[in-house]
């Protein structure tokens, strides 16, 4: 009896590559620091979704950032939650804007 093995085509679909990770963090980096952009409401969200599966694969930079626009922007006591723990996980990493930030939520 012959098992199939995953190709090489099937494991990429699962697991995205680093690189593409890390251009989905640059373009959210960039859509909220950028001085016009950072501001609409939209790209807020759009940003929020590019750094969603980077802080869910442990990006701490991608939690930092996340927490930070979940805390802020969110209307919601669940959302608000979600982000304060993202910010904890990178608090614990070691950024230091994400313990800044804690700090300031917690005072």
């Amino acid at each position: 009896m012959k098992f199939r093995t995953p190709t090489g085509s099937s494991l990429s679909k699962t697991c995205p590559a680093p690189s593409t990770k890390r251009f989905s963090m640059r373009v959210a980096e960039w859509l909220l620091d950028s001085p016009h952009l950072g501001e609409n409401t939209s790209v807020k969200h759009i940003a929020g979704r590019l750094l969603k599966q980077p802080a869910r694969d442990g990006v701490v930079a991608a939690q930092s950032r996340l927490g930070q626009l979940m805390c802020r922007e969110c209307g919601n006591a669940r959302d608000r939650r979600i982000g304060q723990d993202l910010l904890r996980q990178a608090a614990r990493a070691g950024d230091q804007r994400a313990q800044r930030e804690l700090g300031l939520l917690e005072d």
